[in-house]
């Protein structure tokens, strides 16, 4: 008031009259406006155009993505203890992601809940163990959880090998688990995402696979199980490789929530989006923004 009493050379006194003649006769509407408010609207369109229930996070455009990914993680982390209960089996992928909401748990007791591995993490170069069971291991701990592992390659070299391993009876008791998820939560690797999928930077392909991907046309993957960007994933020849779940099988989960920090990441969560592979997705305005753009 003291700015405009000067532009308008009146006193302080006269500007505040004036305003509240202004507002109470509907000339002036003083509103104030909460990030939150566009967050809302955004997830209400997301809610709309894609039939999940959006939670969008409210994140600065000039945030790094390293940032972007740390406050995704930290809601989604609080999101998903509204989600967990008792007598539940939750699917896991590992991942980025999933390491990062992984930090952010909060504790809720439950009893007879199983988290289960969802593909494996293992590589020529690491049996991938350390790094994935750490990731579950914080699951199991915030939730009072019991936690199986799923120790075989991320992909196999010969799928012969997986059909051979997938009649074992030890292994047919993870796959048993995992075809009875009440939960699923998993991220979207991107093959060019800023932050990387772990998948991506992490040894476990080789430029054979890349080219094999480009050539299949492949937008991006869940538990390293991948898709084209109509959400189709039949004839992907590395899928019948990996350890990872059918999207058949991820599908069958009643609630399936999505995790995505970064808008490099939005062609493939539109592939993942078009294959129905989410009922509740947490991610940045800026992403949000990009897919609804599209």
């Amino acid at each position: 008031m003291e700015a405009i009493a000067r532009e308008l050379g009146t006193s302080r006194s006269s500007v505040s009259r004036l305003l509240s003649f202004a507002r109470e006769t509907g000339l002036v509407d003083i509103q104030i406006r909460s990030p939150l408010d566009q967050a809302t609207v955004t997830g209400e369109a997301l809610h709309r155009r894609f039939n999940v229930v959006a939670h969008v996070v409210p994140v600065p455009d000039q945030t790094t993505d390293v940032d972007r990914l740390d406050r995704v993680a930290l809601s989604a982390a609080r999101i998903l203890t509204s989600f967990v209960d008792s007598n539940m089996v939750m699917g896991i992928a590992w991942g980025s992601t999933m390491s990062a909401i992984s930090r952010y748990l909060v504790p809720k007791a439950t009893h007879n809940s199983v988290i289960v591995q969802l593909n494996g993490a293992a590589n020529p170069r690491t049996t991938g163990i350390v790094y994935a069971s750490e990731i579950l291991r914080r699951f199991g701990d915030a939730f009072g959880a019991t936690v199986q592992q799923f120790p075989v390659p991320a992909f196999f070299d010969d799928p012969e090998t997986k059909t051979a391993l997938w009649r074992e009876r030890s292994t047919r008791r993870v796959l048993e688990l995992q075809g009875s998820m009440d939960l699923v939560l998993f991220g979207v690797g991107a093959p060019n995402a800023l932050v990387p999928s772990h998948v991506y930077a992490g040894g476990y392909l080789e430029e054979a696979d890349y080219d094999g991907l480009d050539r299949d046309g492949v937008v991006g993957d869940v538990a390293t199980v991948f898709f084209r960007a109509d959400g189709s994933s039949t004839d992907v020849a590395l899928n019948e490789r990996s350890s990872g779940p059918s999207l058949s099988t991820i599908r069958r989960a009643p609630r399936r929530i999505c995790v995505v920090a970064g808008d490099s990441k939005t062609e493939s969560l539109r592939g993942a989006l078009a294959a129905g592979l989410i009922t509740d997705l947490i991610l940045d305005e800026s992403t949000a923004r990009a897919l609804l753009a599209g």
